[in-house]
């Protein structure tokens, strides 16, 4: 019984050892498989499993004999595919790890760069063409990059488009309250395509405003002593140059009145400069 009792440990170390090196030489054996099974279905064009055999044989690392060359392939194919299906997320991720891979080639960082301006282009175009979301949705799958840079891009576009909508607005009220040359200024200021085809409409009122100021200057000119307005050009020249010296539009339009020898006056719901 005593020397039944001294066997039973080594019994169990015996096949405890055996147990381990028994998983050790399987996962062994199955990494040396899985090169091998990796270049067929790449080659097959089964790429979902070349991705996950991949992963795996990425998983075995740390054993010896490993080759990083056909999980680079599966990945350029892959990547290559879900770009071709429009799943452009997907598809620059899998390149990403790409090109920062060992294995990774010169064509594999142009051809990121390549998929990346191709959606900033498309971006740019659909924004001149109107299409804020669009041009915002072209720009999501370039969210990840980790230089920042089409975040920005994403921003300056909102930012712009909001900036000619809100001018767009002002104008209008400004034309709502005969304000003309005030509506004018801030119509010139839109710089967005679409934004100003909006303001077609606004432009021509404006202008019309600012024919009947011109009308009613001729009418007071002839009068002769009667009170008339400053000559519409040179007012015009006057408050120009007061926008480009930094005045917004009514201090411009106050002071090239004054220094023009006028007054500003309301006339009703429009504002003129007489002398």
């Amino acid at each position: 019984m005593a020397l039944r009792r001294h066997r039973l440990p080594r019994f169990w170390l015996a096949l405890t050892l055996g147990s381990v090196m028994g998983a050790v030489g399987l996962v062994y054996w199955w990494e040396r498989q899985l090169p091998a099974r990796i270049q067929g279905a790449a080659a097959a064009g089964r790429l979902e499993e070349c991705l996950r055999l991949s992963e795996q044989l990425a998983a075995l690392s740390w054993l010896p004999g490993r080759s990083s060359g056909e999980e680079a392939q599966c990945r350029r194919e892959r990547a290559a595919q879900l770009w071709q299906q429009g799943q452009w997320r997907q598809s620059l991720t899998l390149q990403r790890r790409l090109v920062n891979s060992p294995a990774a080639l010169a064509n594999d960082r142009q051809r990121l760069r390549t998929w990346e301006r191709r959606l900033r282009t498309t971006a740019l175009q659909r924004f001149q063409s109107g299409d804020l979301s669009g041009a915002l949705q072209a720009l999501e799958p370039l969210a990840d990059d980790p230089r920042g840079e089409n975040r920005l891009l994403a921003q300056d576009l909102k930012q712009n488009w909001e900036r000619n909508r809100q001018q767009l607005e002002r104008a209008r009220q400004l034309a709502r309250r005969a304000r003309w040359w005030e509506a004018l200024d801030a119509l010139n200021r839109l710089d967005h395509p679409w934004w100003q085809r909006q303001a077609t409409a606004d432009r021509q009122r404006v202008q019309e405003g600012l024919a009947r100021l011109t009308a009613r200057e001729a009418e007071h000119d002839s009068h002769g002593s009667l009170p008339h307005e400053v000559p519409v050009a040179q007012l015009d020249a006057a408050v120009q140059k007061h926008l480009a010296g930094g005045l917004d539009e009514w201090q411009a339009f106050e002071k090239a009145c004054r220094e023009l020898g006028g007054r500003v006056e309301e006339a009703g719901p429009e504002s003129a400069c007489r002398r």
